[in-house]
């Protein structure tokens, strides 16, 4: 599988651009999603197959025309959450401690030192353990 015809669909200054512009419009939850999945695309350990799956994402992310447009308060970033919310679950095996440190990072830049103890990122931290865990439990027939 060739990651870059997928990754043509993701550019990162777009990307910057986007998570910029909204980052207050879209919140700590929409946004530390966005860095999770822009830290694990951007992890050599991440394997090929969620990299793929992660530029769909962002990519997504950053179309000017999306499903529910982002002009609209609240309801705008509703579809945004969903993509980003079932890529999370899809390659959460692959966001390990080393992307989380550097995704709470680049939030206490926009929002400062509180988003992080949030109850919105504990709540994401909390799905992507949970998702690791149902991934490793060997399957029962």
């Amino acid at each position: 599988m060739d990651a870059s015809k997928y990754q043509k669909y993701f550019n990162r200054d777009d990307f910057w651009s986007k998570l910029k512009k909204g980052a207050k419009k879209a919140g700590s939850k929409v946004i530390y999603s966005c860095l999770l999945l822009y830290y694990a695309v951007e992890s050599p350990r991440t394997p090929l197959k969620a990299k793929v799956q992660i530029y769909g994402t962002l990519g997504y992310l950053i179309l000017p025309l999306d499903l529910i447009p982002d002009l609209l308060p609240i309801v705008g970033y509703v579809d945004d959450l969903s993509a980003l919310g079932l890529a999370l679950a899809v390659v959460a095996k692959n966001i390990d401690e080393d992307v989380k440190i550097k995704a709470k990072s680049k939030l206490r830049d926009f929002f400062g030192d509180e988003a992080v103890k949030s109850k919105d990122i504990i709540d994401i931290d909390g799905k992507l353990v949970a998702d690791q865990k149902k991934e490793e439990a060997p399957v029962q027939k």
